[in-house]
């Protein structure tokens, strides 16, 4: 196990490392760059030479990457050209942010779409199971922003819920700082957690039937177990593997809708950060968000390995 866990980190430095590339590439080769988002209206040709000089936006492409990989090494991102700040340390707070919003999103999903699963797989044509299928069909139907979108109209006419951003904007401290957090975070968690719900009530649902017909549990079974033990002591773990390795691709799936909800909820992450950076053609910037997204989405895709091998004992073995 130990060898696989050290592929799946290569390929996860690996991973994180191509997309930061093709991030800053694909930045620096798009048409403008910073020094024309920035100068204005009115600027002089002058104007503009000089802030693109300032910026080294007027090297060969080759020498500015190898510049940035140098610096990357280093553990330096850069500086921002938009913001006149460290590119690392804005970042990080912005990745954290994201990370909160995506992690807590990833729990209520499980919360919200396990438990029915259970309820399917066992009853199939219960009227409850009908209507839980129904409902999860319907969720996986809507992109994340109009649930956003819904979600945000629900709270500002009712007021259950701040309707956006993170904090109240109110200077806080502590226990009490938390608690204002706590109060914004379930309307962007929600929106970016019922699709996913939905994918893994139905995810789920699919394997625990499969588990509960193969021949181990039928054994079982035959022995008089209960149904409530088959499928606590014997289906249930069976049935986790597809799960666990449907959580990589949860954790890519959270960061993309991420990206719109934080923008739609006001949620001060990564996904406002790379909006801002590519409008305004901010190389080391987009270069730096995407190394975080990436980073954040190789470390959920190393957990997901994790927690497969822990359930499957062949991928220990191998």
């Amino acid at each position: 196990m130990t060898h696989v866990l050290l592929r799946r980190a290569l390929g996860s430095l690996l991973l994180i490392w191509a997309v930061a590339s093709c991030a800053f590439l694909l930045a620096a080769l798009a048409p403008g760059d910073v020094a024309d988002m920035g100068a204005g209206f009115g600027a002089s040709r002058a104007q503009i030479e000089a802030m693109r000089l300032e910026a080294g936006l007027d090297r060969p492409l080759v020498v500015q990457y190898g510049g940035w990989l140098a610096r990357l090494v280093r553990g330096d991102l850069g500086a921002s050209f938009l913001y006149r700040a460290p590119v690392g340390p804005m970042v990080l707070d912005r990745a954290i942010n994201t990370a909160i919003l995506a992690v807590t999103a990833l729990l209520l999903a499980l919360a919200l779409g396990l438990p029915p699963a259970m309820l399917c797989a066992t009853r199939p044509h219960s009227i409850a199971a009908r209507a839980v299928r129904a409902i999860s069909l319907l969720l996986l139907s809507i992109p994340p922003f109009v649930g956003a979108l819904a979600l945000v109209f629900v709270a500002a006419r009712t007021g259950w819920l701040p309707a956006g951003g993170m904090t109240s904007g109110v200077e806080l401290t502590g226990i009490r700082w938390l608690a204002d957090v706590l109060w914004h975070l379930p309307l962007p968690a929600l929106a970016l957690a019922l699709p996913l719900a939905a994918t893994f009530e139905r995810q789920q649902a699919t394997a625990l039937a499969e588990a509960l017909a193969t021949p181990a549990v039928q054994a079982a079974r035959a022995r008089g177990v209960g149904d409530g033990q088959i499928v606590r002591r014997h289906a249930w773990r069976l049935s986790l593997k597809p799960v666990l390795a449907l959580g990589g691709l949860a954790m890519a799936a959270l960061l993309g809708g991420a990206f719109v909800v934080e923008t739609i909820a006001a949620w001060p992450g990564l996904g406002r950060l790379t909006y801002d950076a590519l409008r305004a053609r901010d190389i080391p910037l987009v270069a730096g968000c995407a190394l975080a997204g990436s980073t954040v989405l190789a470390i959920g895709l190393f957990v997901s390995d994790v927690l497969v091998a822990w359930a499957d004992p062949r991928v220990r073995r191998d």
